[in-house]
C-alpha cells in the first residue's frame, strides 16, 4: 500500500473514531436522561416566626433553656442562653438604629421600632441574668459575676431585675451591702427613686 494512502486512511480513521467519540457519549446521557425521572430539589424558606432572629425566635431559646435546666442539662441551656442573647443584643441595636433612623420622617414607624429596641433589650437581658443563674448552679461564679454588674448597669439598681441580679451578687459575697434596704438612709444621701421611663429602660449595648 502506498504511504500516502496509508495516511489518508488513518487520517479518515482518527477522524471517525473523534466523531464516535462525541456522538456515542452523548447519546447515552441522553438516553440515561430520557429514563431517569425528573427531580427537582426545592429548598423551602421557612416563615420569619421560625427563626431565631426573631423576637419569638429568643423566647423560644429561652424556653429550651430553661427546659434544660430542669434537666440539669448546664451545658446546653448554657448555649441556647448565649445564642438568645448574642440574637436579642444585635435586634435591639438594630431597632434603635431603625428608630433613630425614622426620628422626624414618620413617627409611627419610628415609634415601633423604639418599641422593639426595648423588647428585644429586656429579653437580652433576661437571658444574661438566667446565664449567669446557670453559672452559678455550675459552680462557675467567676462567668456570673461580670454578666450580673452587666444586667445592674443596663437595667437600673431600682428596677426589679437590676435589683434580682444584685441579691445574687451578695449571695456570692462580691457585693456587701444589701439593696434596697429598709433602714435609715445616712444624711445627705439622696433616696433611691424610680427613674423616668425614657431612661429606667434596658439600654441597648454594642
Amino acid at each position: 500500500m502506498p504511504l500516502t494512502t496509508f495516511a489518508y486512511w488513518s487520517r479518515s480513521s482518527l477522524l471517525l473514531g473523534v466523531l464516535l467519540l462525541g456522538v456515542f457519549p452523548r447519546a447515552v446521557f441522553a438516553q440515561n436522561q430520557s429514563s431517569s425521572p425528573s427531580v427537582q430539589i426545592v429548598n423551602p424558606t421557612p416563615p420569619p416566626s421560625s427563626s431565631i432572629y426573631t423576637l419569638e425566635g429568643g423566647k423560644r431559646l429561652m424556653d429550651e433553656a430553661a427546659a434544660a435546666v430542669k434537666s440539669q442539662n448546664y451545658a446546653v441551656a448554657a448555649r441556647k442562653l448565649l445564642e438568645a442573647r448574642t440574637v436579642m443584643n444585635q435586634l435591639s441595636n438594630f431597632y434603635q438604629s431603625l428608630n433613630s433612623s425614622f426620628l422626624g420622617i414618620d413617627t409611627a414607624a419610628a415609634d415601633s421600632n423604639r418599641r422593639r429596641a426595648l423588647e428585644a433589650a429586656q429579653l437580652r437581658d433576661e437571658a444574661t441574668f438566667q446565664l449567669a443563674l446557670v453559672y452559678r448552679a455550675n459552680n462557675q461564679p467567676e462567668l456570673a459575676v461580670p454578666l450580673l454588674v452587666e444586667i445592674i448597669r443596663s437595667q437600673n439598681p431600682t428596677r426589679e431585675l437590676g435589683q434580682r441580679a444584685y441579691q445574687q451578687l451578695l449571695e456570692l459575697g462580691f457585693v456587701d451591702v444589701p439593696f434596697p434596704r429598709t433602714g435609715a438612709i445616712p444624711a445627705g444621701t439622696p433616696a433611691a427613686s424610680p427613674p423616668p421611663a425614657t431612661s429606667a429602660n434596658p439600654q441597648p449595648r454594642q
